[in-house]
C-alpha cells in the first residue's frame, strides 16, 4: 500500500487502524506530516502530565525515544506541554529567592488553571500507580502537599482524552501488588477489575474512556502513535480491548511468542535450561505466549531489539496481573501453581484461547506426568 498518497485524516476506520498497526512513529509522524501540520492550525494541544507511585521510567522512556526523539515529537507534533513535574523543575514558588505569582514561572499555578478550566487540557498523561489509601484519602502519595488522587480526578474532568501509560497507571503495577498496604490502583483498572480511581463508567470528553498503554515502561512507539492520532482528530478510532488496551498494540489474537526471534529454538525444542545460551527462554520463565503486545515486531530501544534478544525472558509487562499473576519471573509457566490468576491444571483441562495453548501443551504434560508417577 502506498502510504504517501493517502489522506488520513479521510480514512476509514478500518485502514487508519491498519496503517496505525503497520507503521513506526517516526514513519507515521513524517509520512503525515502535512496533515499533522493542518490539524495543528485549528488549535493548539496542550497536554499535562503527572506522575505518581513510580520510578519515572516512563518518562525516562519516551525521553530517550530516538525515532522522532523527545524534541522531534513535541515540536512536530505542535504539543505544549502545560505541565510535567520532572521536566519543570526548574519551576517552583519561590524563584531566585522571590515568590513569583504567574502561572508561567509557577507550575502549582499552572496545573490550577488546568485543573480548574480556566486553561483547555486536551491530552492528560498519568505515570506511576495511585495511591487511594489510608481510608480513601489518597495521602500515601502527596504533590506539593495535595492528594495525588485529588489531582487526578480534577484533571480527568476537563480532559478531552485521558492516557495512562506503563504498568502501574494502567492496572496499579508493582505499587498495587500484593501485599500492598497503599490501595494503589490505576486510573480505570485494578490489575482485571475495571475501577481503578475514576471509576468504571468514567469517560472523557472526548467520550472514550482511559487509553491504556501498559508495559514497564511504556514502548514510546506507542505513545506518540496514541497522541499523533488524537491530534490529527482520530482519537475516537482508537480501537480497545476489555482492558482499555489499543488493540492495534496488544492484539487480542496475537501474543510475542508468535513473532518472538527466539521462536525458531521453541518450534525445534531447543529450550534453554541456564541463561546465555542462545536458545528458547520457555523453561526460564519467559511469559512471552501469554502477552499480547507487538513488542516483538515495533521493537524497542530505537527498534533496535526487545527483551529476549538481550537475552530475558518476557515478563508479562504489558498484561493487567502483572506482576502477581506473571511471577515469579523466572520460573516455568508449567512449575508454577498459577498464571495470570489461572491455576495451572485448569489452563490444561479448559482452553482459554489460542494464546494458552503452548501453555496448555505443557501443562497437559505436567498431568500425564503426575499421572505415570
Amino acid at each position: 500500500m502506498n502510504f504517501k498518497n493517502l489522506d488520513i485524516t479521510k480514512l476509514d476506520r478500518r485502514t487508519f487502524l491498519k496503517i496505525a498497526a503497520a507503521m513506526g512513529a517516526a514513519s507515521f509522524i513524517g509520512t503525515y506530516k502535512a496533515d499533522i501540520v493542518r490539524a495543528l492550525e485549528l488549535s493548539d494541544t496542550n497536554i499535562v502530565w503527572l506522575e505518581g507511585a513510580d520510578c519515572c521510567g516512563c518518562s525516562e522512556s519516551f525521553l530517550n525515544a530516538a525515532y522522532p526523539d523527545v524534541i522531534q515529537a513535541i515540536t512536530r507534533l505542535g504539543i505544549y506541554v502545560g505541565y510535567h513535574e520532572t521536566l519543570m523543575m526548574q519551576q517552583g514558588v519561590f524563584v531566585d529567592g522571590r515568590l513569583v505569582g504567574n502561572s508561567e514561572l509557577n507550575s502549582e499555578l499552572a496545573l490550577e488553571e488546568y485543573m480548574n478550566g480556566t486553561k483547555p487540557l486536551d491530552v492528560l498523561v498519568i505515570e506511576g500507580s495511585i495511591a487511594d489509601g489510608p481510608e480513601g484519602s489518597g495521602m500515601y502519595t502527596t504533590v506539593g502537599g495535595h492528594p495525588f488522587k485529588e489531582m487526578v480526578e480534577r484533571c480527568a474532568k476537563q480532559a478531552s482524552y485521558v492516557v495512562a501509560i506503563g504498568a502501574c497507571a494502567t492496572f496499579g503495577g508493582i505499587p498495587a501488588a500484593k501485599g500492598s498496604v497503599t490501595g494503589n490502583m490505576g486510573a480505570q483498572f485494578l490489575q482485571t477489575a475495571k475501577g481503578g480511581i475514576l471509576g468504571a463508567n468514567y469517560v472523557s470528553k472526548a467520550g472514550l474512556p482511559v487509553v491504556n498503554l501498559p508495559c514497564c515502561p511504556v514502548n514510546p512507539d506507542w505513545l506518540t502513535l496514541t497522541l499523533a492520532s488524537i491530534i490529527i482528530g482520530k482519537g475516537g478510532l482508537i480501537e480497545l480491548d476489555r482492558y482499555n488496551r489499543p488493540t492495534v498494540f496488544c492484539p487480542p489474537d496475537y501474543t510475542i511468542h508468535e513473532n518472538c526471534p527466539r521462536r525458531g529454538f521453541y518450534d525445534l525444542g531447543q529450550l534453554d535450561t541456564e541463561f546465555a545460551e542462545g536458545h528458547c527462554l520457555w523453561k526460564l520463565g519467559c511469559k512471552a505466549p501469554i502477552t499480547h503486545a507487538d513488542c516483538a515486531t515495533r521493537l524497542w530501544n530505537a527498534s533496535v531489539n526487545m527483551c529476549t534478544q538481550a537475552g530475558s525472558p518476557c515478563i508479562g509487562c504489558a498484561e493487567p496481573v502483572f506482576p502477581d499473576g506473571t511471577s515469579p519471573f523466572y520460573v516455568g509457566m508449567e512449575m508454577m501453581s498459577t498464571l495470570a490468576g489461572v491455576d495451572i491444571d485448569t489452563i490444561a483441562k479448559v482452553a482459554i484461547g489460542a494464546a494458552a495453548v503452548g501453555v496448555g501443551a505443557h501443562a497437559v504434560r505436567r498431568i500425564a506426568m503426575k499421572e505415570d508417577e
